[in-house]
């Protein structure tokens, strides 16, 4: 983090108390402190350090230096090492990143024989001793070379481009998971509940945050500081997920309108132009658009979290709020649509029509062939054990209910094209959650509202 950016945040928190201000001052000379030892780091490898045999700037450098820093002993020059790693990543031309990504895969895999030899061992002794060798032998030693790069200034960052960079290669190269699941193995520790920080974000907070968060928005796009700024006002909330290591990066967040109702269509949550409604007059809360904001974290749970530290929030702050639901997309059922065996569903003179492109304008008979077809895809319709659409799987596993169907609810061409212009509202019913949260788990069982049940009728 710039001393600079570090300073102007100290009388904040000052003014909140003081704690947050001494933090700051922690974290300032920390890293001050850090940086020297870099500096030393640096000049005691640069007088050790032989000719390398590698083009520079080429994957096979980057390997070698990755050797170097898994085999390196000393504490200052093993930091100035790992900072060279990081930034020879980041300079990694794309053509190169396959042979680095094959090499982590294959040069520092699990040792067979040695994994073979301590299973041996504590087959003929089960003794402590031979447990823990076991245990260190099935960590690749890719894991411990990924710890000594996350203590790099920006390694964390770096590896999380690192691991977004690596899953859009394994459709076509599925023998690098065994690196997925190493990098994946350790952000789950890394970016436990107990490291995040819940912050509100709001048109005062820093402009590099607001600027992300036009960049991040993946369900419903920003449109500009006027439409951010409407998403910002009073009756409109955006809390964000943070991580010590990532400063003021959010790694994920989520925009809320307060109303006086259940949504049944979106525009009228974005409409800039609105009517002033008093937030302490709302009874419900919308949540409308959820997005994560780097790849390289995907299949780390945060969603679930950040939506129940958001609900405790708004509690504190506005004790008369009673519903709290979503108004949220079905990306994926218009896929499901042009591909499934509609036939079993309707009349043959329909099923031509439901899979045409939807317009602004949609007959009735059309839309309630579509909502019928949508409370099928969600509820029965399944990737394994589990919903097929990404966002039910979302909203289901957190323990809410689908409560209602929404038709003609976003005819903008990424709604039409997407989910048929259907928004669905998921309730998180708060005695229920942890009932339909264990009842979905454990039975497979996903609660539904009498509207949607009369669909699947």
């Amino acid at each position: 983090m710039p001393e600079e950016q570090i300073d102007s945040e100290a009388p904040k928190g000052a003014a909140r108390g003081g704690a947050p201000g001494r933090a700051a001052g922690r974290i300032h000379t920390l890293g001050r402190t850090l940086g020297s030892v870099l500096e030393v780091g640096r000049e005691i490898l640069a007088r050790k350090r032989a000719p390398r045999e590698v083009p520079e700037g080429s994957g096979a450098a980057l390997v070698a230096a990755c050797h170097d820093l898994i085999n390196h002993r000393g504490e200052p020059s093993g930091l100035a090492l790992a900072s060279e790693v990081v930034q020879a990543y980041l300079d990694l031309p794309e053509s190169e990143r396959l042979y680095f990504f094959s090499s982590l895969a294959h040069e520092f895999a699990v040792n067979r024989e040695r994994l073979l030899e301590a299973a041996d061992a504590y087959r003929q002794e089960e003794t402590a001793a031979h447990l823990a060798a076991i245990s260190r032998a099935v960590e690749a030693p890719r894991q411990k070379l990924f710890r000594r790069i996350n203590m790099a200034p920006e390694g964390t960052r770096a590896l999380v481009a690192m691991r977004g960079d690596l899953l859009s290669m394994l459709g076509v190269h599925p023998d690098l998971a065994c690196v997925d699941q190493d990098l994946r193995h350790l952000f789950i520790s890394w970016f436990n509940k107990g490291f995040l920080e819940l912050r509100r974000i709001d048109w005062s907070s820093p402009a590099s945050v607001l600027e992300k968060i036009i960049d991040y928005e993946a369900v419903h796009a920003i449109n500009g500081w006027d439409d951010l700024r409407s998403r910002l006002r009073d009756d409109r909330r955006c809390f964000a997920f943070f991580h010590p290591a990532l400063h003021d990066d959010p790694l994920v967040f989520v925009e809320i309108a307060l109303t006086d109702a259940v949504p049944d269509s979106l525009a009228p949550l974005l409409v800039q132009e609105r009517d002033e409604f008093v937030p302490e007059d709302a009874s419900t809360v919308v949540f409308y658009s959820i997005s994560n904001c780097h790849p390289g974290l995907a299949g780390i749970s945060f969603g679930n979290f950040l939506i129940k530290g958001v609900v405790e929030e708004l509690q504190k702050e506005l004790p008369g709020l009673r519903t709290f639901v979503t108004l949220s997309p079905v990306p994926g059922f218009r896929k499901w649509l042009l591909s499934a065996r509609l036939e079993d569903f309707l009349p043959d003179g329909l099923v031509d029509r439901v899979r045409e492109p939807i317009g602004q304008v949609v007959d009735a008979e059309i839309y309630d062939a579509l909502l019928k077809l949508c409370a099928h895809y969600l509820v029965n319709e399944k990737n394994g054990d589990m919903p097929r659409d990404s966002v039910a799987r979302f909203h289901l596993g957190n323990g809410a209910k689908l409560f209602r169907l929404n038709g003609a609810a976003d005819l903008t061409a990424k709604g039409r094209n997407q989910s048929g212009g259907i928004m669905v509202n998921y309730l998180y019913d708060l005695p229920h959650i942890e009932e339909y949260h264990e009842a979905f788990f454990d039975q497979g069982k996903i609660a539904t509202s009498k509207s949607v049940a009369r669909l699947l009728g």
